[in-house]
């Protein structure tokens, strides 16, 4: 007897229609990902080249999106802002990811009196605020980008190490693992051959919404001025920087990076749900 599957209404409507956001959102990321690795080579000008007479012009032929409150090329600081606002979102990721992995696969696979170790630890982490974790390591160690990013990263594995852990407990139930258990594996060849690549997609797919978070975070912090030092172009020190020229009528200089942290934070995070998504919908 075949069984006819059946759908809900709508849903594949609904799942078209999210598609050409998705898209954008990729095709967003891509670009912005581009613009930050071919910075040096497209930018038209030095971004750090100051010319005082020319401050707070408006675009021209020469200056396409006019220049900042110390005479600097908007185009070229948004483009080299670019790298070093992606590069320490990707440090934050990285490392909170490697860890988090590591320690969610520990107390999920050992559980026990290890499992409630690391547990709690994760939990006092989890209770206290990231971003104040960053200000209070910058105000010891200075400006800087290695500072606020390894201070994020730990504020960011708490959330990685509990999906992790939670995902490990549930593939331990699985078949497969007894089986190599039963054939003499062990525990670091099941995790690292198997258990790993089964549960790889959903992490990844959170840790690009942590992405979009920690760009967003960081950019705060440069906002503030504790983070990146103040010649380095940066999204989030071009708005500080861009205080004076919304002051004096020219906003422009601190609108663009605003729109781009913006879209570029609402792509990341459509990308890393619809990932999320799929890969929820492929384990059914």
């Amino acid at each position: 007897m075949s069984v006819a599957l059946t759908r809900r209404p709508g849903l594949g409507r609904l799942r078209a229609a999210r598609a050409p956001l998705h898209l954008a959102c990729l095709g967003l990321v891509a670009l912005v990902v581009l613009a930050a690795l071919l910075a040096p080579w497209i930018a038209p000008d030095d971004p750090n080249a100051v010319d005082l007479g020319n401050a707070l012009a408006g675009p021209s032929p020469d200056h396409l999106l006019g220049v900042d409150a110390a005479g600097r090329d908007t185009l070229s600081r948004l483009l080299l802002g670019a790298r070093s606002s992606l590069l320490g979102p990707l440090g934050v990721v990285a490392f909170s990811t490697v860890a988090g992995v590591l320690v969610g696969l520990v107390a999920g696979w050992r559980g026990g009196w290890l499992d409630s170790v690391l547990s709690r630890g994760t939990e006092l982490v989890f209770a206290f605020p990231g971003m104040l974790l960053a200000i209070l390591i910058v105000s010891v160690y200075g400006e800087g980008l290695l500072a606020p990013v390894l201070a994020l990263a730990i504020a960011y594995l708490p959330y990685v190490s509990r999906l992790t852990r939670s995902l490990v407990l549930a593939e331990r139930e699985r078949p497969y693992v007894a089986a190599y258990q039963v054939q003499g594996h062990s525990a670091a060849q099941i995790c690292l051959r198997h258990v790993l690549p089964n549960i790889a997609p959903i992490v990844l797919a959170q840790s690009t919404i942590n992405f979009g978070y920690a760009l967003m975070d960081l950019a705060g912090l440069s906002f503030l001025g504790l983070g990146v030092p103040a010649l380095t172009p940066d999204w989030g020190r071009m708005v500080f920087d861009g205080q004076t020229a919304i002051q004096h009528g020219y906003p422009l200089s601190a609108i663009l990076p605003c729109v781009l942290l913006v879209l570029t934070v609402v792509a990341f995070n459509v990308v890393g749900e619809r990932w999320a998504d799929r890969v929820a919908r492929r384990s059914r």
